[in-house]
C-alpha cells in the first residue's frame, strides 16, 4: 500500500517550475491517487537496465521476491505512488518532461474503472450498471466505482475493467457521485465455467430425429430457416457468442427433433459463426449446450 501523502510538502513543490503532467500528478496524489507517467501510446515507461525482466525482484506491491528501490518510474502500475518527493524527484522529473499523460492505479486508491470503449458499450452500461461518476474519454467513457476488484480485459465487447494490477489514464474529474462497486461489475470478471463435455455427435447424416415423416411441408422451409439463422449471426454487432448460442438453440428447437438437419446445414451455421470470430471450440460448445438444453 502506498503511504499517505504529506500535503504540507506539495505547495512548495508546485511552486517550482515543472511540467503540466507533474503538476497534475502532485494534485492527484493529495487526493490519495497513486500516480505514474505515461509515454506516447498510453504506455508506461520501460524498466531501466537494472530492472529489465524483473531482475531486481520487482516493486514490493507486485508481491514478488525482493523489494526494488529503483528511483525511476519502473514497473508500470506497481511504481504508482502518492509520495510527492518521489513524483518530483529528478528521476521522475525526466519522465514527466517526456510524458504524454498522467495515469493512476485505481486499485491502489480503492477504485474500479469500467472502461467503455465505444457507443455500443456505453449504451449497454447505461441500461445495465448503476449510475456513478463518469469521465469522458477519446472514444467512450470511464465509469468509476468505489471499491477494488481484480482487473480484466474484454469482459464484454468494448469493455475492460481496471482496478488492481492495472492503471488508467487521468483525464478529468468527471461528473456524478462515485457509487459503491456493484456485484454486477464484479461478476463481469468471473470466468464462465467450461461447457459440459459430451461425446461428439456425428453430423455425417441427418441429425438425431425421432424417425417418421418430416413435419415440415417442403425442404424450402428448412433452407429458409437456416438462411435466416446465418443472417442473424452475420449481422450481430455485439455479444456474438450469446447470439450464436441463441441462434443454434432456435434452429435446434425447430428442426432438431425431426431428423432433417444435415451436416451441410450445421456447417453453414458454424461457418457463419467462425466468420464473426468464434473458434471451432466455441461453436462446438454452443451447439452442445443447445442440445443439452433441449434434451436432444
Amino acid at each position: 500500500m502506498t503511504q499517505p501523502t504529506d500535503i504540507r510538502r506539495v505547495p512548495a513543490l508546485l511552486a517550482g517550475g515543472m511540467s503540466e503532467h507533474m503538476r497534475t500528478a502532485l494534485n492527484l496524489a493529495v487526493d490519495g491517487l497513486p500516480v505514474m507517467p505515461l509515454r506516447r501510446g498510453k504506455l508506461p515507461f520501460g524498466n531501466c537496465p537494472t530492472c529489465a525482466r524483473n531482475a531486481c525482484g520487482g516493486r514490493p506491491n507486485m508481491k514478488t521476491a525482493g523489494a526494488c528501490e529503483c528511483p525511476g518510474p519502473c514497473h508500470a502500475w506497481a511504481a504508482a505512488t502518492t509520495d510527492p518527493d518521489v513524483i518530483a524527484s529528478p528521476a521522475w522529473a525526466s519522465a514527466w518532461q517526456r510524458a504524454a499523460a498522467a495515469a493512476y492505479h485505481p486499485g491502489g486508491a480503492g477504485l474500479t474503472v469500467v472502461d467503455l470503449d465505444d457507443a455500443t458499450a456505453i449504451a449497454w452500461a447505461r441500461a445495465t450498471l448503476p449510475v456513478t461518476r463518469t469521465v469522458a474519454t477519446t472514444r467512450g467513457e470511464h465509469w468509476i466505482y468505489r471499491g477494488p476488484m481484480p482487473s480484466a480485459n474484454a469482459v464484454r465487447p468494448g469493455v475492460d475493467i481496471k482496478s488492481r494490477a492495472a492503471y488508467a489514464r487521468w483525464l478529468e474529474n468527471g461528473t456524478g457521485v462515485t457509487a459503491p462497486l456493484p456485484d454486477s461489475v464484479r461478476a463481469l470478471a468471473v470466468k464462465e465455467p467450461p461447457a459440459p463435455r459430451r461425446a461428439p455427435q456425428s453430423l455425417t447424416g441427418p441429425l438425431g430425429g425421432r424417425g417418421g415423416a418430416c413435419p415440415h411441408r417442403t425442404p424450402t422451409y428448412l433452407d429458409r430457416g437456416v438462411s435466416m439463422a446465418v443472417q442473424l449471426i452475420t449481422e450481430a454487432r455485439s455479444e456474438v457468442h450469446a447470439t450464436v448460442y441463441r441462434t443454434f438453440l432456435a434452429v435446434l428447437s425447430t428442426h432438431g427433433r425431426c431428423g432433417c438437419l444435415t451436416e451441410a446445414h450445421v456447417g453453414r451455421l458454424f461457418t457463419a459463426a467462425q466468420a464473426k470470430g468464434e473458434s471451432l471450440r466455441h461453436c462446438t460448445d454452443a451447439w452442445t449446450n443447445a442440445l443439452t438444453t433441449l434434451g436432444l
